[in-house]
């Protein structure tokens, strides 16, 4: 979600900040990556933000402990885990399969959504017991699906999309957006007549991986590139980019569903979406539903992910995927535009902004007006009906209680979230 469809005034060119020069996300996996992956079993933090990581000897029980982590033995290592999805992934492909490796349980989790047949899902659960008893096969209602459709609009002949992040190369500006909203050369606008053309798909991996980038056709994002909109007129400033820790509590912002909290489940999940099979996604509890798709995920200004697809709805919950937003920058070669840092500094040269905060006192971030004629307009445009698409102009009865409930349901989680964090609204 950018907050200019089209360009004003260019960002200043120093506030493009690469993903390394973050610092480690947290204590957690630094132990992780310093004992290894024979010797452990991931990290995750607890409900009041503290690190534990799980480990498989006592030796690493007590380097765990003497760093200041709790440490919970366990009997699986990472090496086992990946071991166990290496084998799925070289089994026979099952459309509407997903796995994750879950930390906390020290299994990897199997999920089949409604679309999987009775007969393949006994074949992969034959699969998954020549694994071992580490591997837990679950069922769930709904379907995984690619979340098309957006949050701030931008629409084109492959679909409507949500804009992600403002990224750059230091020569042009561009859409960080998700790589299933349409193939390279497509061509987007920013209103459902095709009259303002935003830009067009230049480089971009699905299946696979989910991210493409959106070249603004004047180079520039504008005014205002550094805020991601959550609703009302109001935005949060995004001053760095980092991976999520499993346990993290997230925010992501969508048109349909709005401003959602959830919070970090799994990490390197795979999912077999009908399109194609993605890899080393971000698995999450928040909702997310179609028209919330290549939205920005994020926490206390941090930009994580970009919202991929998932299952089940805002009304009922589900399980959401998102595209790690490092991974992107770094396969696509480009900087996320950010917020100046206070006393001016910003950009490579300038203190690394914090990692995400762990536990309870996660915040979505600084706030933010989100300013520019166009984004008023395009704030408009998601209000129109005729954007919705002649499709869905013509609504059963029965769904506007549906509607109603819904709406009734954000406002009141953007009440509660303000009133929550009012000391980090302007």
């Amino acid at each position: 979600m950018v907050t200019r469809a089209v360009a004003s005034e260019p960002p200043d060119p120093s506030i493009g900040v690469p993903y390394s020069a973050q610092p480690a996300t947290g204590m957690g996996t630094d132990l992780v990556s310093r004992l290894g992956a024979s010797r452990t079993a991931g990290s995750w933090v607890d409900s009041a933000g503290r690190p534990v990581v799980a480990v498989t000897d006592e030796k690493a029980a007590a380097e765990v402990k003497r760093a200041g982590a709790q440490a919970k033995m366990v009997r699986h290592s990472m090496s086992d885990l990946k071991s166990a999805t290496a084998t799925l992934r070289s089994a026979p492909r099952v459309a509407g399969t997903s796995w994750a490796l879950d930390y906390k349980s020290n299994q990897v989790v199997v999920r089949g959504d409604s679309t999987v047949s009775a007969a393949d899902w006994s074949r992969l659960t034959e699969v998954a017991e020549d694994i071992g008893g580490f591997v837990r096969m679950e069922r769930t209602e709904g379907t995984f699906t690619t979340r098309i459709n957006g949050a701030e609009p931008i629409l084109s002949t492959a679909g409507r999309c949500s804009a992600g992040f403002n990224v750059t190369d230091g020569k042009s500006d561009y859409i960080l957006t998700a790589g299933h909203c349409g193939p390279d050369g497509s061509v987007w606008f920013a209103d459902d007549r095709g009259r303002k053309q935003v830009g067009t798909s230049l480089r971009g991996s699905f299946p696979g991986d989910d991210y493409s980038l959106v070249k603004y056709d004047s180079g520039r994002a504008g005014e205002g590139a550094d805020v991601v909109a959550v609703g009302e007129g109001k935005g949060v400033r995004i001053t760095g980019v980092a991976d999520p820790e499993v346990g993290q509590r997230i925010f992501r912002s969508g048109s349909t569903s709005g401003l959602r909290e959830g919070e970090v489940t799994a990490l390197n999940a795979t999912v077999n979406y009908p399109e194609g099979t993605v890899t080393g996604l971000i698995e999450t509890n928040v909702c997310a539903e179609p028209g919330d798709s290549g939205g920005p995920m994020f926490a206390d200004g941090i930009a994580l992910g970009l919202t991929s697809g998932g299952s089940g709805d805002c009304s009922a919950g589900g399980t959401t995927f998102f595209q790690p937003v490092t991974k992107a920058l770094t396969e696509l070669n480009v900087k996320l535009i950010v917020a100046k840092q206070a006393g001016g500094g910003g950009g490579t040269g300038a203190s690394p902004a914090p990692s995400a905060p762990q536990g309870a006192a996660a915040s979505p971030g600084s706030s933010a007006p989100v300013t520019g004629e166009d984004v008023s307009g395009l704030l408009t445009r998601l209000s129109d009906p005729r954007n919705v698409g002649p499709g869905l102009l013509v609504i059963a009865g029965s769904l506007v209680a549906l509607v109603a409930t819904r709406w009734i349901r954000a406002e009141q989680d953007r009440k509660a979230y303000r009133q929550y964090y009012s000391a980090t609204w302007g």
